[in-house]
């Protein structure tokens, strides 16, 4: 199975933005603007995902799994960033630069799950 270039893409986002919000709660950093901004990126690629999915949907492309799952894990995944978002700026502390890592983290399990759904099971 070939990996399209959506998936490889957020892999790689999704993935540096949990190593730079995970380092910098090592390094005993509060939330800043690199660890916010990664967490940032890893929003705009699943808005940018997100309106690929609208075009290759509408141009016939079909989806492997359940339409509906797919969405709803977009739909999902697009929340989790926000939602970390909103708890780096109440809590301060560096244990929000977790919370950002385990959004990212948890975004990058759901791309694989999307992906598994769109074009089938992932096999290595």
């Amino acid at each position: 199975m070939m990996f399209d270039g959506f998936f490889i893409a957020g892999i790689v986002v999704t993935l540096l933005a949990a190593v730079i919000c995970v380092v910098a709660a090592i390094l005993k950093h509060g939330p800043n603007d690199i660890t916010i901004l990664s967490l940032a990126a890893v929003e705009l690629f699943l808005l940018v995902y997100a309106v690929a999915g609208i075009i290759r949907q509408a141009s016939g492309e079909n989806v492997a799994g359940e339409t509906w799952e797919f969405w709803g894990y977009l739909i999902t995944a697009l929340l989790v960033p926000v939602a970390a978002f909103w708890w780096s700026i109440t809590d301060r502390s560096r244990w929000s630069n977790l919370v950002l890592g385990a959004a990212a983290v948890t975004v990058f399990v759901m791309l694989v799950r999307m992906e598994q759904i769109w074009d089938g099971p992932i096999v290595v």
